[in-house]
């Protein structure tokens, strides 16, 4: 993995010496499409944040994959999306292969996604989560009420990240998905 210079940047550490994580390509689709379904289930598409990411490439400038020796065991997307009247991206799915789950893989994923997502001159992530987890990625509970999603989707759940400092100040609305 590559190491960022800034301390913001840095990376988790990952229980696993042997673990490479890169970009995602489009021939990486159908791994990763057998690791969501085996890590989720048939009714994931009926998900909220399924529907912002239907019909839409995720940004494969963004997105990584994490293998060992060849076999993919991790994956997360980077999707562009608004939020409001402001460009966004949205985390996710970001998926472990369950055999390595709690190794640091998942965190280290969306690190190095978000990472990219700054260096790249974004300034705001969206994802449906649970917080505990993602808040020590720097994500934030949205307010309730000041974003409406397309679907159900439990408001203590709709998390964010500023990848500027004050990038979700004014910002509320509809989060719709870029056709």
């Amino acid at each position: 993995m590559t190491q960022a210079s800034s301390e913001s940047d840095k990376l988790p550490e990952v229980d696993l010496p042997a673990l490479s994580v890169r970009l995602m390509t489009p021939a990486d689709g159908p791994a990763i499409r057998k690791l969501d379904e085996r890590a989720f289930g048939p009714g994931r598409f009926t998900r909220t944040a399924y529907r912002l990411r239907e019909g839409v490439a995720a940004d494969y400038k963004l997105s990584c994959v994490a293998s060992i020796g060849g076999m993919l065991i991790g994956a997360n997307l980077m999707t562009p999306i608004r939020i409001g009247d402001k460009p966004g991206l949205l985390l996710g799915p970001l998926t472990v292969e369950p055999a390595f789950r709690s190794r640091g893989i998942g965190e280290a994923l969306a690190q190095h996604s978000l990472n990219l997502a700054r260096q790249s001159g974004h300034e705001l992530v969206l994802l449906v989560g649970d917080e505990p987890y993602y808040a020590r990625l720097g994500f934030k509970r949205s307010p309730a009420g000041r974003l409406q999603l397309p679907g159900p989707v439990d408001p203590a759940r709709v998390l964010y990240c500023e990848l500027k400092e004050g990038a979700f100040e004014g910002i509320k609305g509809s989060v719709k998905r870029i056709s």
